[in-house]
């Protein structure tokens, strides 16, 4: 056999004793291996054969799973938010902040101050004001324990479709609008006060629904409607219509938020007026803690903390907005009053701390409920 393998040629030294430089340089004919060392030798063959073969087999097995991987088509981008709505406990009280949805605003709308100074504040908050700046529309839904109240309900479908989520996220939220039994409205703006009716018909059947007397008796007038500028008639109708079916049903009251009435147990409704004639905001206390629920007392805080003074053209009485709002600054800052607004970023929820040019907004920190602080 002139083809040795290693083993075959071991056996056949070990065998016959032959010298084996004379068996590899053929000078002399090797003797017939043993039978032991045939069959070894063609186990050797065999193995080098399969270890040969093994890696070829294993690219061919593998390289079309490696082709199909390579150009699968990455996950799709999602571009769906979470559900808009936030909760916290302030003492014992249960509060939900519900987003209603975002309206861009032009900064042209801001009054007392220069475009300039307002480009540099949104700079320094790195606020884009491109197509406008966009301003959050909140709603709160706070669980007393006794009472189940709203402040204020969105706009629904008044201001286009950007908005009208209170109801999506009160529901997310774990509650239903007839669980509601209180609605208390800071004012009777459309985007606070139209997400009362869809379809001309109440959206929380069992509610009561509250408003300061000033506002209901400015905005639900039809000779103040009839003096109004043209382009300010659409937020008279808006008014009537939302609080109709409430007022049909003899759920519509009025208080008088400066003799001091309160519209439930437990509430203190603060007049914060300027914004409109009886623009009223909430004030819930539940041990040490409290809560404001400001309403419209700040429109853009990346100009309006810093410069109290900014006023906006949706005001009523712009001087007296700007008062209301550097009083209320100041007394939420002094007091370290939890405070909810319905133009602050969602959820709107946080602190007012004075700085050394102005007033500076500290939002609350997400979490979980905590009952240990």
């Amino acid at each position: 056999m002139r083809v040795v393998c290693g083993i075959a040629y071991i056996c056949h030294v070990a065998g016959t004793g032959t010298n084996h430089r004379e068996n590899l340089d053929g000078n002399a004919p090797a003797p017939r291996p043993p039978l032991v060392c045939q069959a070894a030798c063609l186990v050797s063959a065999a193995l080098s054969v399969a270890l040969s073969v093994a890696p070829l087999a294993a690219t061919l097995t593998v390289q079309p799973f490696l082709a199909g991987t390579a150009h699968a088509a990455p996950p799709a981008q999602q571009k769906t938010q979470v559900p808009g709505y936030y909760r916290m406990m302030v003492g014992k009280l249960e509060v939900t902040a519900l987003y209603d949805g975002y309206i861009d605003i032009d900064t042209k709308l801001l009054k007392y101050t220069s475009a300039r100074e307002v480009q540099g504040l949104l700079a320094r908050m790195f606020v884009a004001s491109t197509p406008g700046v966009q301003t959050a529309v909140n709603a709160y839904l706070v669980n007393t324990g006794e009472h189940l109240v709203l402040v204020d309900t969105g706009a629904a479908t008044c201001f286009g479709p950007t908005l009208g989520g209170i109801l999506q996220n009160l529901r997310a939220s774990g509650y239903t609008p007839e669980q509601v039994d209180t609605v208390l409205l800071t004012h009777l703006h459309g985007d606070h006060a139209c997400g009362l009716t869809a379809d001309g018909k109440a959206v929380f059947p069992n509610a009561t629904v509250y408003a300061d007397k000033a506002d209901a008796d400015y905005w639900l007038s039809e000779s103040e409607a009839a003096a109004a500028p043209e382009g300010g008639r659409a937020f008279f109708t808006m008014s009537r219509n939302a609080v109709a079916p409430y007022q049909a049903s003899n759920h519509f009251r009025t208080f008088n938020a400066a003799a001091g009435e309160a519209p439930i147990p437990g509430v203190r409704p603060v007049p914060t007026r300027g914004h409109t004639p009886g623009h009223t905001s909430y004030l819930f206390t539940s041990g040490n803690e409290r809560l404001l629920l400001w309403g419209d007392i700040v429109h853009s805080h990346a100009t309006q903390f810093r410069r109290p003074n900014i006023a906006i053209e949706f005001d009523v009485d712009s001087r007296q907005a700007v008062a209301t709002r550097k009083r209320v600054l100041e007394d939420a800052a002094k007091g370290k009053l939890w405070v909810g607004g319905a133009h602050l970023p969602f959820p709107g929820l946080g602190h007012v701390r004075r700085d050394h040019a102005g007033y500076a907004w500290v939002p609350v920190e997400f979490g979980p409920i905590r009952s240990d602080r």
